[in-house]
C-alpha cells in the first residue's frame, strides 16, 4: 500500500565531526523540521538508544486505541484525545543521518551501535568510502547513502530524508489496518487512488491516520486544525442517502449524495456523539478508476488538541538548530 495509512512528523539526528558542516545543514535544512545535531558519536549513540522504551510505549498505546474500538469506542474520539495528551511524539527520531568518516568510531560502526533503534539510517561518504556504502545498503544495515563530495549534496540529504519520512512505518500500517474491511483495503491499494491520497495529505495535513469504522482519514495540520476526509464507494453512498433521509434532507441533496456530488458528515457526528443537521461538502473523485469519492469536513468537538500543542507549537519550543556540546 503506498498511502501510508499512519503518518506523522518525526526527529531528524545528524552526526558529523565537523562543526562547520553542522552549521551549513543548520542553515540549509527545512524550516518545518525538528532537527537534532551531534558532533560526537557516543552522545548522539546514547540519546538514539534511549528511544525504543518510548517507541513501545506509543505503539502500545496505539494498539489499546484499537482494542477499545473492537469493544465498540468509537475510533475518532480516542484519536482526537490521543494527538491533545501525547504531543512528545514528534520527539521521536524518525531518520538518522551519520558521517562516515569519524575519528575514532565510523558512521557505520556507529549504527552498529543502535540494534533495538527502530527508524531509518543514512550514510554520507567520501569519495572513498563508497564501497563500504554500497555494502552496508546491499545487507540492510542503511536505507540510503549519499556522497558527500556531490555537488547538490543538501538537494539529494533533504530528498532523502524527506522519502524516509514519507515511507509508511510497517507497524504503525499493521496495527491500523485492522480497522479496514477488505473492500476498503482494495480501494486504498489502487496505485492511482495512493497517489491522489498522498498528494492530498502532503498539502492539507502533517499528521493522519487511515480508519475504516467510519472510513476515512483524520488528519491535522500543523497549527492544530483538525479536519476529515470521508470516504465513500459507490454503495456507500446510497446508504448516506438513506441516513440522510431520515434526518429529512431535501431530495434534490440526497439526488446529490447519491451522484456522489456531495456527502454528509452523518458518520462523524455520530462518532462524535454531536446532534443537530448535518453538514454537506462537495465531493472529488479519487483515482482514475472513480469508484471512490471523498469530501472534506472541519472537525469542531471539545476533544480537537488545543493550539498549544500542535506541531507549530512544539516545534517552536524546540532548540531544533544547536550543535550538541
Amino acid at each position: 500500500m503506498s498511502f501510508s495509512l499512519f503518518h506523522r512528523p518525526g526527529t531528524v539526528v545528524f552526526l558529523d565531526d565537523d562543526p562547520d558542516y553542522l552549521e551549513m545543514l543548520a542553515m540549509v535544512l527545512p524550516r518545518h523540521w525538528h532537527v537534532k545535531l551531534f558532533m560526537r558519536p557516543v552522545q548522539c549513540i546514547n540519546y538514539l538508544q534511549q528511544e525504543p522504551p518510548f517507541w513501545e510505549a506509543d505503539a502500545w498505546h496505539q494498539q489499546q486505541l484499537i482494542d477499545n474500538w473492537r469493544e465498540g469506542k468509537p475510533l475518532i474520539p480516542q484519536l482526537l484525545s490521543y494527538w491533545s495528551t501525547y504531543t512528545e511524539r514528534y520527539a521521536l527520531t524518525r531518520v538518522c543521518v551519520f558521517d562516515y568518516s569519524m575519528p575514532g568510531m565510523d558512521g557505520l560502526e556507529a549504527l552498529g551501535e543502535l540494534v533495538d533503534w527502530p527508524g531509518s539510517r543514512v550514510l554520507l561518504t567520501g569519495q572513498a568510502d563508497e564501497q563500504v556504502a554500497v555494502r552496508a545498503f546491499n545487507r540492510g544495515l542503511i536505507e540510503q547513502f549519499i556522497a558527500k563530495q556531490s555537488s547538490d549534496i543538501s538537494r539529494q540529504l533533504i530528498d532523502a530524508v524527506e522519502h524516509l519520512l514519507a515511507t509508511p512505518n510497517a507497524r504503525h500500517s499493521q496495527t491500523w489496518r485492522v480497522t479496514l474491511g477488505p473492500e476498503q483495503s482494495a480501494l486504498l491499494r489502487l496505485p492511482s487512488v495512493g497517489r491522489d491520497l498522498s498528494t492530498f495529505a502532503a498539502k492539507q495535513w502533517v499528521e493522519h491516520v487511515v480508519i475504516g469504522d467510519p472510513f476515512g482519514i483524520l488528519g491535522m495540520d500543523a497549527a492544530g486544525r483538525v479536519s476529515w476526509l470521508q470516504l465513500e464507494t459507490a454503495e456507500g453512498l446510497k446508504a448516506l442517502a438513506e441516513l440522510a433521509e431520515l434526518e429529512g434532507l431535501a431530495p434534490s441533496k440526497l439526488d446529490d449524495i447519491r451522484h456522489g456530488r456531495l456527502l454528509a458528515d452523518l458518520e462523524l457526528r455520530q462518532s462524535l456523539g454531536q446532534g443537530g443537521a448535518p453538514d454537506l461538502a462537495k465531493a472529488f473523485a479519487l483515482g482514475q478508476e472513480r469508484v471512490l469519492v471523498g469530501a472534506l469536513f472541519p472537525v469542531n468537538s471539545p476533544l480537537c488538541p488545543d493550539p498549544g500543542n500542535s506541531y507549530n507549537s512544539w516545534l517552536a519550543r524546540q532548540k531544533r538548530r544547536h550543535v550538541q556540546d
